[in-house]
């Protein structure tokens, strides 16, 4: 059975998961921690992590929730562009 990278290089930066890999990835973080059993150390690093993913996880969201406000906005104005276009016309 071939090791994963993750498992030879140690963890994926987390600045380098997409937003699924940090939601899988937290997803097991918290369950981990649910479960006890580590040592203090281990806990903590394992918190941090986790800390790291949620953020990570909000940037992503953060970016997608711009990108649709963006789209939003151009289909707006253009829609505004239309009103005022029909309204030039009606005064003709």
């Amino acid at each position: 059975m071939a090791a994963k990278k993750q498992d030879i290089e140690g963890p994926v930066p987390v600045s380098e998961l997409g937003y699924e890999q940090a939601r899988d990835e937290l997803i097991v973080v918290v369950r981990t921690l649910e479960q006890g059993g580590l040592d203090l150390d281990a806990s903590l690093e394992l918190w941090e992590r986790g800390e790291a993913l949620s953020r990570r996880c909000e940037e992503h969201l953060e970016g997608a929730r711009n990108r649709i406000e963006a789209v939003l906005g151009s289909e707006e104005d253009l829609a505004d562009a239309d009103d005022e276009d029909d309204d030039f016309d009606d005064q003709d």
